[in-house]
């Protein structure tokens, strides 16, 4: 597989652009019938936005965080399910920039710029929480060998590499790249929420995989010390809602200037002019603004951190990507929400397929609580505390 080499962060952006004008036509209708973006993602991979990330000394472009966020929102605009699916794929792109040996940067790396996706199976489902781990990697007489089973494996179905978040005999974390087609490798296609319906974020079990050390990377070591793994993390998911609330934005201006109709008290002809529905947009528009100052804002807290890394830059953009994350959250919800309010019954019709804004966003903010963001700036603020360092922060 090769892929187109993107050079700027300019080129990013154009490239995102016409991507998401090429995609964004067919998203209802394959959230409708739940029809997998195989081609799409193929396409996307090969634009080489997969590789944007990859620094400058391996060959990559090492965009700004400003910029990939920007090109995740833009997609996810144009499709939150391909917006999505390579969030992981970046996350373990930048696992191997933090803890990759020399060896493991040339060689994953490589890959990255060549097209290859990387998948996860890092989370499991039926635990006591989200950060338990049960699958292991031991030795065996024949070598290293992996024994799981994962839930939420975001990207794993279209994955070239499928990176297994396990524990090795002695209890540390490690990260297991293993190749997708690897034998006692199965990836099962048993997503069915209700948002997100595309994004395959199923099932990964692992049955004595054969696995060489050039696979196994040292998990622990991406939160200790710190370092900006989980902002980075975070920043991707805040572009997602971001995108999500955009799209459902278009909408509702199409909605309300052409479809819907003003309240009866309200004395005018066009719902356009009701101003009660104008000052609901114009809030709306306002935290639209907000949400994207703020993701900006925060991609520029990481790019400092990238390239100065202190634990207090680390921590300072963890707390601006919190602040991001917790304002597109409400952000895509409520505009999800509005748009069906403004829009009226009419906006409720199957047939239009409006509702997919609203259970793209409500299933895709739940990936972590934002009910916790505020709780971390403040006590950031108050008190000085640092926040938990994991990728939900």
């Amino acid at each position: 597989m090769t892929a187109h080499l993107i050079r700027t962060d300019a080129e990013a952006l154009t490239v995102a652009r016409a991507l998401a004008a090429e995609f964004a036509p067919t998203a209802s209708g394959r959230d409708r019938e739940r029809r997998l973006p195989h081609a799409e993602v193929d396409r996307f991979s090969a634009s080489g936005l997969w590789g944007i990330t990859v620094p400058r000394a391996f060959g990559g472009a090492a965009v700004s965080h400003v910029t990939l966020a920007e090109v995740i929102a833009l997609i996810s605009e144009a499709d939150p399910a391909l917006g999505q699916i390579p969030q992981n794929h970046h996350c373990l792109v930048d696992a191997v920039r933090l803890i990759g040996s020399p060896a493991q940067q040339d060689f994953f790396f490589r890959e990255a710029l060549e097209g290859k996706r990387f998948g996860n199976a890092v989370s499991e489902s039926g635990t006591p929480n989200a950060k338990v781990v049960t699958a292991r990697l031991s030795r065996s007489p024949e070598g290293l060998r992996l024994n799981g089973r994962k839930f939420y494996c975001t990207g794993a179905l279209f994955a070239h590499w499928v990176p297994v978040a396990a524990k090795d005999e002695e209890d540390r974390q490690v990260l297991v790249y293993v190749r997708r087609n690897a034998p006692g490798l199965e990836v099962i296609d048993d997503w069915s929420g209700f948002g997100q319906r595309t994004t395959a974020s199923g099932t990964v079990t692992a049955e004595h995989v054969a696995v060489e050390p050039l696979q196994v990377l040292p998990r622990a070591q991406l939160f200790d010390p710190p370092t900006i793994h989980g902002p980075f993390a975070q920043i991707l998911h805040a572009a997602i809602d971001l995108g999500i609330g955009r799209a459902a934005m278009a909408d509702l201006r199409t909605w309300v200037r052409d479809r819907a109709r003003p309240w009866p008290d309200s004395g005018v002809s066009r719902a356009a002019d009701d101003p009660l529905t104008l000052a609901k947009l114009g809030e709306l528009v306002i935290q639209q603004h907000a949400a994207e100052a703020l993701v900006e804002r925060s991609g520029r807290y990481l790019d400092e951190a990238r390239d100065h890394s202190t634990p207090e830059r680390v921590t300072e953009a963890s707390i601006a990507v919190a602040e991001a994350k917790f304002v597109t959250t409400e952000f895509a919800l409520r505009a999800a929400t509005t748009l069906i309010e403004l829009g009226g019954t009419q906006a409720t019709l199957a047939e239009h397929n409006l509702d997919r804004h609203w259970r793209n966003a409500r299933t895709h903010t739940v990936h972590d609580p934002a009910r916790w963001k505020p709780h971390a700036v403040g006590n950031h603020w108050l008190n000085g505390a640092t926040p938990q360092r994991h990728a939900s922060l």
